[in-house]
């Protein structure tokens, strides 16, 4: 029997996703500020980090929206959370658990102090710059949680529009002064709704990629959901990473 084993395994959950392996999520969870606990699948990069991505999903969904997804970002470089968010539910034959622990409201709205949180908890990680990743309800949250955090450095947005009660996504937009990458469905309606918000990112920070073939949210980039365009989108959103967080 190995007797440090134990000792090594103590040292490993006392430290955190410092000491992750990087071909595995480890499973994480913090406290929002109201005291709603997040649930979450933290991952490192293969490499030297070369930052944080933050990984939102989609209404009805859960982080397992990224479990294809965050494997190729780790492999390029950079370390990953994906969050259940409190509005979301069980897709990907997944369980979101923070919907299934959580009191109150569920509303779009609701989930951003789950977005703000995990913006909180990346940057205890010290793992580099941080990127917001969202899909759908949560490509508008984006916007809104950027335009409060300085320590966020860029933005990526799948399937943005105007989806949340009581905000103008548009005039969050119009706070920012970091880069933005803004992609959609080839659909009339999300096109229209990703220029409006790519107009009013001042100073042409943000670019609008309208794929050939593509899905509404962060589908677009699995090939389960977008078999005909998911590795031509990768091609884009890769390419904007590599501006925003250049390989040293």
């Amino acid at each position: 029997m190995n007797l440090f084993r134990p000792m090594l395994l103590a040292v490993a959950l006392a430290n955190g996703p410092a000491l992750a392996d990087p071909a595995f999520a480890q499973p994480i969870s913090f406290d929002a500020k109201d005291g709603v606990k997040v649930y979450g699948d933290f991952r490192q990069a293969e490499g030297r980090s070369r930052g944080t991505i933050l990984l939102f999903h989609m209404a009805g969904s859960n982080k397992s929206e990224y479990a294809p997804l965050a494997p190729v970002l780790n492999k390029a470089g950079f370390t990953t959370l994906a969050i259940d968010q409190r509005s979301g539910g069980d897709l990907w034959g997944d369980v979101n658990k923070t919907t299934a622990h959580a009191k109150g409201g569920s509303d779009f709205a609701d989930a951003i102090p789950d977005l703000e949180a995990a913006v909180t908890y990346a940057s205890l990680q010290h793992e580099g710059p941080i990127a917001l990743w969202g899909s759908s309800y949560s490509s508008a949250l984006v916007f809104v949680v950027a335009a409060r955090h300085p320590e966020v450095k860029a933005l990526l947005a799948f399937s943005p529009a105007e989806y949340i009660q009581g905000y103008s996504i548009a005039k969050e937009a119009a706070k920012l002064s970091i880069p933005v990458f803004i992609t959609s469905a080839p659909d009339g309606g999300e096109i229209s709704s990703g220029r409006a918000l790519a107009k009013a990112v001042p100073d042409h920070r943000a670019i609008q990629y309208i794929p050939k073939n593509g899905v509404h949210g962060s589908s677009t980039l699995r090939i389960d959901e977008d078999p005909q365009g998911a590795s031509e989108n990768w091609k884009h959103v890769m390419a904007f990473l590599d501006r925003a967080f250049p390989r040293t």
